[in-house]
């Protein structure tokens, strides 16, 4: 059986990490049995989540573990889209996975109100004395992973301009379709659901989910997705 491993349940979210979620939904469009468990970052080969145990061949990294999948079960996630499609389909996971995903990561870690309701909740097993410093260090990465990306150059007000931009093309495309591309989902949605689900999180205060509650389209798709997908959650 596959093993998923990635952070857990949190947040009211099937897990933290956005990556993590794609995967999860990956496996569940492919109808494929799996397990999840928790992963140990320190041991992951490429120092993140998700990965897959696929019968002890480790696939690290949410879009190669795609690709694992349509080449080693013969798996379609784009089933029944042109190549027009396949390429908006991509576009759009990329604009989230590339783009969006680093606002949220400001929002989240570098918010101090945002960070105490959330990731600070990652680090309560490290050792009283030592968490501050531990803390200061993650969040000095944050920053700089963020300046060397790019968006953590701009101003509060730059991002928030960019945040509408993305978040407004997404609901404008969906429209009234039921999933990204149409009547039923494809591999682009497990990206979209994932970011959208996130992005929605009521428990932090952003310009992302403020801007994703003034589309209902978005919100109407969450809700589909979870229903579908954890309704345990839902």
């Amino acid at each position: 059986m596959l093993t998923l491993h990635g952070f857990g349940r949190a947040f009211g979210l099937p897990d933290p990490s956005p990556f993590v979620v794609k995967t999860e939904v990956m496996l569940k469009l492919a109808g494929l049995d799996y397990q999840r468990k928790t992963g140990n970052l320190g041991k992951a080969p490429k120092g993140k989540l998700p990965l897959i145990d696929d019968g002890g061949t480790i696939v690290a990294d949410s879009t190669l573990i795609r690709f694992h999948l349509e080449t080693t079960r013969g798996i379609d996630f784009d089933k029944g889209l042109d190549a027009a499609q396949k390429g908006v389909a991509w576009a759009f996971e990329k604009l989230l996975e590339d783009h969006l995903y680093w606002i949220v990561v400001r929002e989240r870690w570098l918010d101090p109100a945002n960070f105490d309701r959330g990731p600070r909740k990652f680090f309560d097993k490290v050792p009283a004395p030592l968490r501050p410093v531990v803390l200061a260090m993650v969040k000095r990465q944050v920053r700089g992973n963020l300046k060397a990306q790019g968006l953590g150059r701009h101003s509060g007000a730059e991002l928030a301009a960019i945040t509408a931009r993305g978040i407004d093309g997404l609901s404008a495309y969906l429209g009234d379709k039921p999933w990204l591309m149409g009547d039923r989902p494809c591999g682009a949605d497990a990206t979209v659901f994932a970011f959208v689900s996130g992005g929605l999180c009521p428990l932090f205060q952003s310009t992302v989910r403020t801007r994703m509650e003034q589309h209902p389209n978005l919100i109407g798709y969450r809700d589909r997705g979870m229903q579908l997908w954890f309704a345990d959650l839902a």
